[in-house]
């Protein structure tokens, strides 16, 4: 930044002592009115409107809100686990005790489902 004959050392912004006021004098002068690179649009002074999805990843990107969400899918899960708990439970296995998947809780429902439909046709 070059002097004009008519400022003075005083006016520059390094010789203020307020650092919120050297910290918006920087960012006034780094933005200009010039075409930004590898696009045709300017930038203004005037605070842009921000589009939907851009407040939306702002709002997301906040702590508070990922572990709001993490909070909802720990308890998401814990109920989907529950559920196949309880129809694990409704299920005839052998040993009855023996683990089984998710996949494979959801196979033996099928199967245990059509027998039984197959059982009240008979």
């Amino acid at each position: 930044m070059m002097l004009s004959p008519e400022q003075t050392d005083s006016d520059l912004p390094w010789s203020q002592s307020d650092a919120e006021t050297m910290l918006n004098d920087i960012k006034v002068g780094c933005i200009t009115d010039e075409p930004m690179e590898g696009e045709g649009k300017t930038r203004s002074l005037a605070p842009q409107a921000l589009s939907r999805e851009e407040k939306r990843r702002r709002r997301r990107a906040t702590a508070k809100y990922r572990s709001a969400h993490a909070t909802r899918e720990r308890i998401r899960v814990e109920a989907f686990n529950v559920a196949f708990a309880e129809l694990r439970k409704l299920l005839p296995t052998l040993p009855p005790d023996k683990k089984l998947s998710k996949i494979e809780i959801l196979r033996l429902a099928i199967c245990y489902i059509s027998y039984l439909n197959h059982v009240l046709d008979v």
